[in-house]
């Protein structure tokens, strides 16, 4: 799956300006047991580089977009970072991996207490899981070094902004479900403005109320 993902970042390089992980990343995604993190029915497409149904019409990112969010992040020991649609845990255990503590909002009450008792049981201690609408984030956690988005909203977020540091960064599939959707970082200045860039098209299912 490493090796899967390492040359899907030389493919993409030009758009994403990344020609391959970091050793960081590349150490998390080696280490996240990610087996333990989806569904029986999905055991045997476990490792693989795509993404996968958990359930409630949601899907665990394929493992290519979740290296490259994190890589995108820049995050690294001391950071607090959120993670919005915890889904079955998998990205949240990755930036656990690497962060010192990471938040993860997840609006569907059965993927979320799923998600936490598989993420405890693989002893991520630094994760913490929350029942809430994704659009707020987790104002009492923040502010956040970072926020990695798995689900696509029509526009950015203000609340997501709100709770990003100044400095900080945040990446986040923008664009209707079923139409073009662009994978976006948007970096937050020290005067709290901010600026969007396109990194490349992607398909997500959309950010989801509670």
């Amino acid at each position: 799956m490493v090796s899967e993902v390492d040359a899907m970042y030389a493919e993409t390089r030009g758009e994403t300006g990344l020609a391959a992980m970091s050793d960081e990343v590349r150490s998390a995604m080696g280490r996240v047991e990610r087996h333990r993190l989806v569904p029986a029915a999905q055991l045997d497409a476990a490792y693989a580089n795509h993404p996968l149904p958990i359930g409630a019409g949601q899907t665990i990112s394929q493992p290519y977009i979740v290296a490259l969010s994190t890589d995108l992040l820049r995050i690294n020991a001391g950071s607090v970072v959120l993670d919005v649609g915890t889904g079955s845990g998998y990205q949240a255990a990755v930036l656990a991996e690497i962060a010192a503590k990471v938040y993860s909002v997840e609006a569907i009450p059965g993927l979320a207490h799923e998600a936490s008792a598989r993420l405890a049981d693989l002893g991520y201690a630094n994760v913490e899981v929350h029942v809430a609408d994704g659009y707020e984030g987790w104002p009492s956690g923040g502010p956040f070094d970072g926020i990695v988005v798995t689900a696509a909203a029509p526009s950015i977020p203000p609340a997501l902004i709100e709770q990003l540091k100044p400095g900080g960064r945040m990446v986040i599939p923008i664009g209707a479900s079923g139409g073009i959707q662009w994978l976006v970082l948007v970096s937050k200045k020290a005067d709290r403005s901010f600026e969007e860039t396109r990194i490349l098209p992607v398909r997500f299912v959309p950010l989801v109320e509670p």
